[in-house]
Parts: structure tokens; sequence; C-alpha cells
């Protein structure tokens, strides 16, 4: 190996570069945020669903419910915690999954 090669191999690096500290509490903090939010919306969706599924999709809390979620993945989507296409997609299956288990609850209230 050359003189150079010794040289650089054997020397430690001293100090990170501030931007590289900053970058990595940024992410951190972006990292609990997301979390937190995608967790919320985890629960929104899952609480009208079953409520969909009990009381059907007529059921003025399950309308409210429904408000709940679609807003959570509004605001996720605005904010950039999931992308604008992901939070569509979510909606849509949603209310179409809502909307199945509509018909079904009519016909067995009937």
């Amino acid at each position: 190996m050359s003189d150079m090669a010794t040289a650089m191999a054997g020397k430690k690096k001293t100090k990170r570069h501030a931007s590289a500290l900053k970058a990595a509490r940024q992410a951190e903090t972006h990292r609990l945020r997301n979390r937190s939010a995608k967790r919320a919306i985890r629960e929104a969706m899952r609480e009208a669903m079953a409520a969909a599924k009990a009381k059907g999709a007529a059921d003025s809390q399950t309308q409210t419910l429904l408000r709940g979620a679609t807003a959570l993945l509004d605001k996720a989507a605005r904010r950039g915690v999931i992308h604008w296409k992901a939070a569509a997609r979510r909606k849509s299956r949603l209310l179409s999954h809502v909307g199945a288990k509509a018909p079904a609850a009519a016909a067995s209230a009937k």
C-alpha cells in the first residue's frame, strides 16, 4: 500500500457535519409524527368499518365516523405523511366497503 492509502485507512473521522446531525433530528421527529398519524388513520378506518358492519351505512354515527376517517386521510396526504393517491385509494375502498354493507343491512332490517 502506498503511504497515502495507509494514512487514509488509519484516519478517523473527527466530526460529523452539522447539517447531517440536523437532518437526523428532523427525520426522527417526522418519523414519530408520521407514526402517530398512520395509527390514527388505521383506528378511524377500523371504527368506521365496524360501525358500518354493525349498524349499516345510513346510521348517523357511521356517517360521522366515515367523515372523520376521510378527513384524517386528507390531512395526512396534505402533510405528506402518505401519498395523495394512497389517500384517495383508501377512501375509495372504505366507502365501497361501507356501501356494500348498506344494502345488506337495509335488507336485513326489513
